[in-house]
């Protein structure tokens, strides 16, 4: 079976940010179809605007899918369209102007304080409470018959295995990683995401904000 012009393919991610109030089917699509002309015009047909763009919540719309071939066939009533995406997507308004540098620097420099002595306090709360100086001088003491005065070899070897631990479980280490594999931190933030872009979809359509077919527009239904 032979594709003809007419078929058109689709596909949207689940979360797409654009950097312009009007936004046109190519912003936010891929599109395939073998027709360029076709292509290139439904690629710039509009699809929507931001009005209101200062405020944060008019930053951020969900759409259905079928507001967008709604836009297809407006314009190829007979045209036939597959979407091989997302059928509910985000679409969110970032202004790019270059600004905040000083703020994202300072914003960076408190995540790396709060994870660097929020990690120090926790591994020590972990040694007073399981008593690890306490087990460490008693094993130096078995195996040496001398008192521990809190500054062994042992000591020191479980710190380099802390150091050891953390690097081979978060996979990274500056610019470099450990495996092609993504860090835990990696997969967490991308289940984090995906709990998010759930939420706000399943929000938007509870509550009937969602962007979605023109009920004038479905055949046989006489709404104004």
């Amino acid at each position: 079976m032979t594709a003809n012009s007419d078929d058109i393919y689709i596909k949207a991610d689940r979360n797409i940010e654009v950097a312009k109030k009007s936004v046109t089917l190519g912003d936010v699509l891929k599109i395939e179809c073998v027709n360029p002309a076709m292509l290139a015009r439904i690629r710039s047909t509009h699809l929507l605007t931001f009005h209101h763009p200062d405020n944060k919540r008019e930053r951020r719309v969900v759409m259905s899918v079928l507001k967008v071939i709604q836009k297809i066939h407006e314009i190829y009533p007979e045209a036939s369209v597959e979407n091989i995406g997302e059928t509910d997507f985000i679409v969110t308004y970032e202004e790019q102007d270059g600004k905040g540098g000083v703020i994202h620097v300072a914003k960076i420099v408190m995540v790396v304080m709060i994870s660097f002595f929020g990690a120090a306090f926790s591994t020590m709360a972990f040694n007073n409470d399981v008593g690890v100086t306490k087990m460490f001088g008693q094993i130096y003491e078995l195996l040496t018959g001398t008192k521990s005065n809190g500054f062994t070899i042992l000591e020191f070897m479980y710190c380099i295995g802390i150091i050891i631990g953390i690097l081979t479980f978060f996979n990274h280490f500056g610019k470099k990683r450990l495996s092609v594999d993504p860090t835990p931190m990696e997969v967490e933030m991308r289940l984090y995401e995906n709990d998010i872009q759930t939420t706000l979809v399943e929000t938007y359509s509870r509550k009937e904000k969602e962007l979605d077919v023109d009920e004038k527009h479905i055949p046989g239904n006489s709404g104004t």
